[in-house]
């Protein structure tokens, strides 16, 4: 009999030990069996782990144990996204180095994430600031060089004149530096790029194969690589420009609109306005303004519209009696199409919003169904639905579709300047990848710049091109351009004095190949192709979907590249995508409006309604809105607090059995205290089964119809549980564990169980165990042990259903009296027709229906419906 109380924190520690000092999840790459490797998205070390690394790691475990329990050799590694600004803003604060405030932190991390029993081969571990990693990411780098796939450009950049580097578009906020609080500028500089856009059209065809990825991630990235077929279009100018120009030449997803035309917008760094701006100190003031705005389209597009009006005009390309202004306007990037456009203010939101403010015309071309052309009118809202055009001359009556095909036909067989008017193009909204960072704690990039031979790649026999340790944080700006030493190098080619490049590479470079480094993490070379080859492409990846564009879209490009300077044989890395949802939790805030954690209230419930007083002082606190847990609003829970009180399966089994895995799960108290009872209560139940049953029970012929029962609920619950599993349907499994032990339990607290009831209760503990195992295995072992097994759980295969268990002996079958439904009857399966009609008469429904009488007929359709017709 086991101890009435589960003492998770002894049993988790052993067990944890055992694992560790086996082996057992240490994976060879030369096993015989079936492949799987199933990751989640690794974690960046900031100090300590969070419950959503909770739930994303226990969904991956749950996979990864139950994958090897069906005979796969599975990879399960991790490791620690490890380079980024994060550090040496700590190296700044705290005047520590970013290396040991890095390492520290996976040290803590690493201790917090083994707590939770994850099933991690931890022989593969790798820090992504590691020497060793990225040596091999500058080799590829150097591959790439060599490949033809990066190259240096000038290119816009925010950056940030205190701090002196380049911000992320994220790190700007309206307008202003995210840490100095600066106004941020554009500045031109000069970047290493990754020539992603080489891809675009591969990249989007190839979502079409990704069928086990959510639809929701594949069309984030559909529209973030943006494929539109348009239309370039030149309209002459009236006066060539300042710069020579006779025309203006435009992209537009919509010539169908051209009638509507009111103005013509260039990109504030188009050629013509920078030209314009020389003599204009109006422009030129403009220009500066729009260089202090976000160079993502998203700041571009919440900015104000605002223009200035250069004086230029260019004649319609349809109708040369109309001449059209052309503005310089702020919401105009120059990398998309030609940074220029024609704007037509009634069917684009932004155009209408600048010519409100400007005064200019809003001519409507495009009639919705239905609507009157005589009175249809724009007000402040642009119609942009489908419709017939109007208002157009040759195109009137058209549909867009058709429209659009006129105006193509037309401009494509007229000349200007000796030339086709327009010619159609694809375009795409993907751009290549800027990686250059100017930043210490980053992979430096492996080239050197020589006065003699200019960018020199390094030789390969001298990579590691290493961070230097000795850094000073004091100043503002990259450390790697101050270092007394580290700059300076001979040149590859020429052997003469030489500059090391100082840029880092972006981290989304390191995140964007690790699962391939883990395949051989320390092989000689970035990858052994033979073991990518057997491993790739992930079959389950597991991460939040805030990462559902950049990250999964630089990892589907770097594979690519991967592969073609024949470090890898795939182009997608990963087969299977879930997008776990996130760990939410109430707020709640004091009556002076600060943020209060959970620790420092105390709820209470009277009558239904529940109230929050503060833990010390006794005061009224609100309990506010459910949100993500996060920092700044102190509404989070730390993991370590809740595995030392109740131990790590009960974290894990809550933050599964709560909510379908891809929407949000709310931590309550009352909900862990509910995995808490659970825990002990299959604890007690497989103590009650292990006393009072024997290992060796044998299954009489003839079994008790309740143990029968237990039998099918144990196989049937087993089929489910493993179908659920296979469709990560983690909380559906989890409730029908809940109804299978309510099954089990009856039976174990019957007065008499009946022949076969020790069979039956010993078959069903241990396939309970087992189904338990991926989410609870600590509680699993030790349960496993309680049953007398001399092996471990983990070690075990899955059960398999018994197929003739898996079908009822007796069907429910619907009786109708004269068409209708009046009840039901049970019968056997196999029963005749006549076995049916006899017990269906003797239903008390039907017999006071029939009153004596009998029925004109009765209608038995085996297994499927009786109909008594009176």
């Amino acid at each position: 009999m086991t101890t009435e109380r589960y003492n998770a924190r002894e049993v988790e520690a052993r067990w944890q030990k055992v694992w560790e000092d086996k082996d057992v999840f240490v994976t060879q790459n030369d096993d015989p069996r079936q492949k799987y490797y199933v990751l989640e998205m690794f974690p960046y070390p900031s100090g300590r782990i969070h419950m959503g690394h909770v739930r994303n790691y226990a969904m991956g475990d749950v996979v990864a144990r139950y994958k090897r329990a069906k005979g796969f050799n599975v990879l399960h590694p991790m490791g620690w996204d490890a380079f980024g600004m994060p550090a040496e803003n700590a190296a700044m604060q705290n005047k520590v180095h970013p290396r040991d405030w890095t390492y520290e932190n996976i040290a803590t991390m690493r201790g917090q994430l083994k707590s939770m029993g994850l099933s991690l081969d931890w022989s593969r571990e790798f820090a992504t600031c590691d020497v060793e990693y990225y040596t091999q990411q500058q080799r590829l780098f150097l591959k790439f060089l060599e490949g033809g796939l990066v190259y240096r450009k000038k290119s816009k950049v925010n950056w940030d004149p205190v701090d002196m580097t380049v911000l992320a578009n994220e790190q700007v906020i309206d307008g202003r530096g995210w840490r100095s609080g600066a106004l941020v500028e554009q500045r031109d500089l000069t970047q290493w790029f990754f020539k992603t856009s080489d891809y675009s059209e591969d990249l989007l065809e190839a979502l079409e194969t990704l069928d086990r990825w959510p639809e929701k991630v594949r069309l984030m990235q559909k529209n973030w690589i943006g494929r539109s077929e348009g239309l370039r279009v030149r309209f002459a100018f009236s006066e060539a420009a300042p710069t020579g120009d006779t025309s203006l030449e435009i992209f537009t997803t919509r010539p169908d609109t051209l009638f509507g035309a009111s103005f013509m917008g260039l990109s504030p760094d188009h050629p013509i306005s920078v030209k314009l701006a020389e003599t204009n100190p109006t422009l030129k003031a403009f220009i500066d303004e729009c260089r202090r705005v976000g160079t993502s389209e998203e700041a571009i597009e919440k900015a104000e519209k605002k223009g200035i009006d250069t004086g230029l005009r260019v004649k319609h390309p349809l109708d040369d009696g109309i001449e059209l202004p052309v503005y310089v306007a702020n919401f105009i990037l120059m990398d998309y199409g030609t940074g220029a456009i024609f704007a037509c203010p009634a069917h684009d939101q932004r155009d209408l919003d600048f010519a409100r403010k400007y005064g200019l015309p809003v001519k409507p071309v495009v009639l919705p169904k239905d609507a009157d052309p005589a009175s249809f009118d724009i007000g402040d809202e642009a119609f942009t639905d489908d419709g017939s055009i109007f208002n157009s001359g040759f195109l009137n009556g058209l549909s867009i579709a058709e429209a659009k095909e006129a105006v193509a036909a037309k401009l494509e067989s007229s000349t200007l300047d000796g030339h086709p008017q327009a010619s159609r193009q694809v375009n795409f909204r993907l751009r290549d990848w800027g990686i250059s960072r100017q930043r210490y704690w980053g992979c430096p990039i492996p080239v050197v710049h020589c006065d003699g031979c200019g960018v020199v790649p390094e030789k390969d026999e001298n990579l590691p091109v290493e961070l230097p340790s000795d850094i000073d944080f004091e100043k503002p700006g990259n450390p790697l351009d101050r270092h007394p030493t580290w700059r300076d190098t001979p040149c590859p080619a020429c052997g003469k004095p030489a500059k090391r490049e100082t840029d880092t590479m972006d981290t989304f470079v390191d995140s964007s190949w690790y699962f391939a480094r883990f395949t051989s993490p320390r092989a000689d070379q970035p990858t052994d192709p033979a073991a990518a080859t057997d491993w790739l492409p992930v079959d389950q990846y597991i991460g939040g979907i805030e990462h559902a564009i950049l990250h999964l879209l630089y990892s589907r490009f770097f594979t690519r590249a991967m592969q073609k300077v024949g470090a890898l044989n795939l182009k997608e890395p990963f087969k299977g995508l879930f997008t776990q949802g996130m760990v939410v939790h109430e707020t709640y805030k004091s009556d002076d409006g600060t943020w209060l954690s959970p620790a420092e209230i105390t709820l209470s419930e009277t009558d239904g309604t529940r109230s929050a007083v503060h833990a010390v002082t006794g005061k009224p606190v609100t309990i506010g809105s459910i949100e993500k847990m996060s920092k700044s609003k102190k509404n989070t829970i730390d993991p370590t607090d809740i595995i030392d009180s109740y131990g790590a399966d009960t974290a894990r089994w809550f933050m599964l059995s709560d909510s379908p895995p891809d929407r949000d799960v709310i931590w309550t108290e009352e909900g862990v205290q509910g995995a808490w009872r659970f825990v002990q209560r299959v604890w007690r139940l497989i103590g009650e089964i292990a006393a009072t049953t024997d290992p060796k029970a044998a299954l009489p012929a003839d079994i008790d119809d309740q143990v029968l029962e237990l039998r099918r609920t144990t196989h049937k619950t087993l089929q489910a549980v493993s179908n659920d599993i296979e469709t990560l349907g983690f909380n559906r499994a989890i409730a029908r564990i809940y109804e299978f032990v309510n099954a089990i339990s009856k039976v174990a607290n019957a007065s008499e169980r009946g022949a076969g009831g020790e069979f039956g209760l010993r078959e069903a503990g241990t396939i309970l165990v087992q189904m338990i195992a991926p989410v609870m295995p600590h509680l699993a072992e030790e349960s496993w042990k309680v049953l007398g097994h001399r092996t471990l759980v983990s070690e075990t295969a899955w059960p398999e259903a018994d197929p003739d268990l898996l079908v009822d002996d007796t069907i429910l079958m619907p009786v109708q009296i004269n068409g209708k439904k009046r009840g039901d009857i049970s019968v056997s399966r196999e029963a005749s027709k006549d076995a049916i009609e006899a017990a269906t008469l003797e239903l008390d429904f039907v017999k006071k229906t029939l009153d004596g009488q009998t029925p004109k007929k009765v209608i038995v359709v085996p297994q499927r419906i009786v109909n008594v017709v009176v």
